[in-house]
């Protein structure tokens, strides 16, 4: 099981390419069993849930490749006959598994997906999905660890207004695919705003689909008989490129991050500004942070809540937790998405942070001295959060378990070594 092995107190400074969004890529493979022609996507970034998906998708008997002249392209052709199942041992590790229910209930008018898995960050319930595509027509019923979800008389599911009662992007991402071959049209009220819902609006438009108002809360779409291939982008990846922001400031570095979304990380720019910290828009997706240590200034502590988009992003919640331990002051980390997602807390109170939590809040007081110490990674965003507080730890740290972070990072190693890091990926 790799670790990560690294040694504090470098400043990080030059320049770092944020590579393309999992969380836009996912639902954009998914997408690709809506069709029998082929989905050419760009930007796709080699992470482990990628590769996970890819492998689920061939199991369906779809043709994945991979360009070998660019290695971030893949082309997805479900021509064949599909495979309408996601077995555990494929979707035991993604939560993103559950985005193919969807599109395989839409083409094919049954699927069977077992219960996703994922990340140990609290309830990411399901329930909400099968409410929404039982409005669509389908015939769902959940025994042994499996979504069996079916149309039994009829050939298409069809268009319902859809309100669901929590926000949720994976919920609406199904029902926008489930929808685009559906009779009539659905309304999705209370849908996700995440720029991932509309780049996949973006892609399903492509396809035929017809799609509206994606990136607000009320989501139209009108269902088509049949979607054709398409070439697509993938956005860049805003917690990248949030978490390259942060590791700028707590190392009082200075960082060029190109191929960005500026708009996309506005809510984290904003605090981090709050905090001291300079974050300039340069254009043509270039974004720079300057720590305020680069100008013999400190960081200052800010209260942060964490809200859906365009809100302060949950996902980016332990790597600002990591900045608030250099600053001074008091500042108090408000959890509203997951019940149990400051497990990462108590590994950097191991280095010497000084962080008191108490249900969804964490009082975090600062600025700590951390030390290096062997910490462990409980989920993915947890792993990038103890990477930052080592970055600025005296001393080594070894963090364990970063198949969570290869989940969702693209060779994060490589990028902070070649920005001054002292990093090293241990086998």
């Amino acid at each position: 099981m790799d670790k990560f092995r690294i040694e504090g107190g470098k400043r990080l400074e030059g320049e770092v390419r944020v590579s393309g969004a999992k969380n836009a890529a996912l639902p954009a493979m998914s997408a690709s069993l809506l069709t029998a022609d082929e989905v050419k996507l760009a930007n796709v970034p080699h992470v482990r849930d990628i590769v996970t998906m890819a492998k689920l998708l061939a199991h369906m008997n779809a043709q994945v490749q991979v360009s070998p002249f660019a290695p971030n392209d893949v082309g997805l052709h479900a021509a064949d006959e599909v495979r309408p199942e996601a077995p555990y041992d494929l979707v035991k590790t993604m939560r993103a598994g559950v985005l193919v229910l969807g599109p395989l209930l839409a083409r094919c008018g049954y699927a069977r997906v077992s219960l996703p898995g994922g990340c140990a960050i609290g309830a990411r319930p399901v329930d909400l999905h099968i409410k929404a595509l039982r409005r669509l027509g389908a015939e769902i019923s959940v025994e042994h660890g499996y979504i069996e979800a079916r149309l039994r008389r009829r050939r298409r599911l069809r268009g319902a207004p859809v309100k669901f009662e929590k926000i949720t992007v994976t919920g609406t991402e199904n029902v926008m695919m489930a929808a685009a071959l559906a009779e009539g049209d659905t309304e999705i009220f209370n849908a996700a705003r995440e720029p991932e819902v509309t780049d996949l609006a973006n892609l399903l438009n492509a396809m035929g689909a017809t799609v509206m108002g994606a990136g607000t809360s009320a989501i139209h779409i009108h269902g088509v008989e049949k979607l054709h291939g398409a070439t697509h982008r993938i956005i860049p990846d805003r917690i990248e490129a949030g978490t390259l922001l942060c590791a700028g400031a707590i190392t009082g570095g200075e960082l060029l991050l190109t191929h960005a979304e500026p708009n996309h990380v506005t809510a984290l720019a904003d605090k981090l500004q709050e905090c001291g910290v300079e974050v300039r828009d340069e254009g043509a997706g270039r974004l720079r942070v300057k720590a305020p240590g680069a100008s013999g200034q400190q960081l200052v502590a800010a209260d942060m809540t964490t809200e859906e988009f365009p809100g302060f992003p949950t996902d980016m919640q332990a790597q600002f937790m990591a900045v608030m331990t250099q600053a001074a002051g008091t500042s108090v980390i408000s959890e509203t998405i997951f019940e149990n997602r400051f497990l990462h807390a108590q590994e950097m109170v191991r280095m010497g942070a000084e962080i008191e939590v108490s249900g969804r809040k964490a009082v975090v007081t600062g600025p700590a001295k951390l030390t290096g110490a062997n910490v462990q990674a409980s989920d993915l965003r947890a792993s990038a959060g103890l990477v930052l507080a080592a970055l600025v730890a005296q001393g080594e740290t070894v963090i364990d378990r970063v198949y969570h972070l290869d989940r969702g990072y693209e060779h994060l190693e490589e990028k902070l070594q070649a920005v001054g890091a002292k990093i090293e990926r241990v086998k």
